[in-house]
């Protein structure tokens, strides 16, 4: 009997501790985050008056609300979503002091006179002067804990560590469309890419100038947890989404190179034909001994390339990605 209380006893203490460690781990706010905007705000005198009061006071007659209400976080401000989980004053902070004296009827004629009521946005939080990791936790504290999974690694990747912020990218009141759109990816990315724009430039390149190739077709600007922020696990397996030809396997691929394209490609351009970051032959002569293809003479070694001259080692390897055929000689000569 004394046996069983003790075992009783063991397990229960088991399970507190169990579940005090799990506590532990959770993470949650000492105080509601409510409390943390009015100290972002620095306004503690501030209370929070509902977004339908805010709209009502000061923005009743403004394009932003009209775009905002036919966005996404605009329907769920809606009360019959029964999905609050987005207001104004969820990023600008507690507004009770942004509309103060603010009236419909001032408003309405106002309005009648021409004139345009603002709130007194001195008294919300200063989203544009704050540092770039604060401005992308007012939109992280819900876009990480709800199904949009691409945001994850956002803290991670190299965007976050370089002080970029969400809104440096998204225009949250430019319209309905939150997203940027894919054709307008590059001419966004390369306002700070600009030495990758002047690859863009090179007569061998992606076509991204003509809208057939997205910076996002690559890379994932939310952050990854593989280098460049590839979509990918591996530089190949980046590439052979659109190059499925060259993937393989083969019986006779080309050594280590198959795992990293960028040995010898340019990813965005290059000089030199195909992206090749060395043009040939010097590029294969990097790894390979030269050959002779001709006599001491000139003449060529096989007859039916009498009178020929190569400077390009796919002239006759051609298949230099990888190949099942066997050369003539029996070996991985990626001739055919």
């Amino acid at each position: 009997m004394k046996q069983s209380l003790l075992l009783a006893a063991i397990v229960i203490l088991g399970l507190g501790i169990l579940y005090a460690c799990t506590e532990l781990k959770r993470s949650k706010p000492i105080l509601p985050l409510s409390e943390y905007e009015r100290m972002i705000a620095g306004r503690l005198d501030a209370d929070y008056v509902g977004t339908e009061t805010c709209l009502a006071a000061c923005h009743a007659h403004d394009r932003i609300r009209a775009a905002f209400d036919a966005s996404t976080m605009g329907r769920q401000l809606r009360r019959e979503s029964g999905l609050p989980l987005v207001d104004c004053e969820s990023c600008h902070g507690p507004g009770s002091l942004a509309i103060k004296g603010i009236t419909r009827e001032l408003v309405e004629e106002n309005k009648r006179k021409g004139i345009k009521t603002e709130c007194n946005y001195e008294t919300l939080i200063d989203i544009k002067n704050l540092p770039a990791v604060a401005k992308s936790l007012i939109c992280l504290k819900c876009h990480s804990g709800n199904a949009t999974f691409n945001l994850h690694e956002w803290n991670s990747g190299v965007h976050a560590v370089n002080d970029v912020s969400c809104s440096d990218c998204h225009r949250i009141h430019a319209g309905p469309d939150l997203k940027v759109k894919p054709k307008e990816t590059a001419a966004m990315c390369l306002e700070c890419h600009q030495d990758i724009a002047a690859y863009f430039k090179m007569p061998s390149r992606h076509p991204v100038a003509e809208g057939k190739v997205y910076c996002t077709d690559c890379h994932n600007p939310h952050g990854t947890t593989t280098e460049k922020l590839l979509r990918a696990d591996s530089v190949k397996e980046t590439c052979t989404r659109c190059h499925g030809e060259k993937e393989g396997p083969y019986l006779y691929e080309h050594a280590d190179l198959t795992d990293d394209c960028t040995n010898c490609h340019m990813p965005h351009g290059s000089p030199n034909n195909n992206l090749l970051a060395v043009r040939e032959p010097f590029l294969c002569l990097q790894c390979h001994q030269s050959h002779r293809i001709n006599t001491a003479t000139g003449e060529s070694k096989t007859p039916a390339l009498k009178g020929f001259f190569f400077t390009r080692c796919t002239n006759c390897h051609s298949q230099i990605h990888g190949t099942d055929i066997p050369s003539p000689g029996g070996k991985g000569r990626f001739i055919q």
